[in-house]
């Protein structure tokens, strides 16, 4: 099978959209259910210290329950759960109540899938495309959540980083020692700035999700990556708030979460560091 892929590209890329596709649903169950998992753990402990009864409330798990309407409580049919077709054929809406379905849903699934093939057109059929599919899936799940809720769970963040640095053991994107020194280098820089920011201001201008964030993305593709990465997330970062503000959705003050952007510098530099660097050379001058 996997010399059948590499000897056809065009059906390599396929097979692995649609494999995008499905692990973009369950990125959703993901995005949406942890939070609250997580949310719930926090209460359970919390009352157990306090000495006080524990929520009676029970969230849903990642496996199960299946899947259902927020409005009317009906389960969602098989059919009614395939990537993007479904919310196509069900015009955005519940078959049964007709309200609305989050455009979450189908952006997901289809990010999932299309961020994916590319992976799958830069790396080929090897071992280091599986690896990217591993950090590919895991920053989309992290975007999703952080900006929903501006959180980034250690759930997620931590393993993340473990599995950067053991990924370099085999050379796949950095070597042992620039990974190390990139993990290092990326929760140093945003703390140091983190810290910075509150000396003068006295707020806090971020989390510190984004310190193991950006550590874990220093583990996968080593420290030289770093500037980039910042640099990308800084830019993006600061015309989506002007944007955001300009439309009214953000409010001056407000905070905006910087994960999002962090993920998304982080998977360009999997992918296209090298073309990005070389072109700001060549506009600049210096290439």
């Amino acid at each position: 099978m996997l010399d059948l892929l590499a000897a056809q590209p065009g059906l390599h890329i396929a097979v692995v959209f649609i494999l995008g596709l499905l692990v973009g649903s369950f990125l959703n169950v993901v995005i949406l259910r942890l939070p609250v998992m997580l949310d719930h753990a926090w209460r359970t402990d919390a009352a157990m210290i306090l000495e006080q009864p524990a929520p009676a409330d029970q969230p849903p798990g990642i496996a199960g329950p299946a899947s259902a309407c927020p409005t009317c409580g009906q389960r969602i049919r098989a059919w009614q759960n395939v990537p993007v077709l479904s919310y196509l054929l069900l015009r955005g809406r519940c078959a049964n109540c007709r309200a609305p379905i989050s455009l979450q849903y189908p952006l997901v699934e289809l990010a999932s899938g299309l961020l994916a093939a590319t992976v799958a057109w830069q790396f080929g059929v090897t071992f280091p495309a599986l690896l990217a599919l591993i950090y590919t899936w895991m920053l989309l799940a992290l975007t999703g959540i952080d900006w929903r809720t501006q959180f980034l769970p250690d759930l997620l963040t931590l393993p993340l980083l473990w599995l950067g640095l053991l990924a370099s053991l085999g050379g796949a994107f950095a070597h042992p020692a620039d990974a190390i020194v990139g993990a290092a280098a990326g929760y140093g820089a945003l703390w140091l700035v983190f810290q910075a920011f509150r000396l003068t201001t006295g707020k806090e201008g971020m989390g510190y999700g984004d310190f193991k964030l950006l550590a874990a993305i220093g583990a996968w593709l080593g420290w030289q990556a770093l500037p980039l990465v910042v640099i990308l997330a800084s830019v993006a970062g600061a015309v989506a708030g002007l944007a955001m503000m300009a439309s009214g959705r953000l409010q001056r003050g407000n905070p905006m979460p910087f994960g999002p952007f962090l993920a998304i510098a982080g998977w360009l530099a999997l992918v296209a560091g090298d073309t990005i660097t070389r072109a700001y050379f060549q506009l600049a001058g210096l290439g």
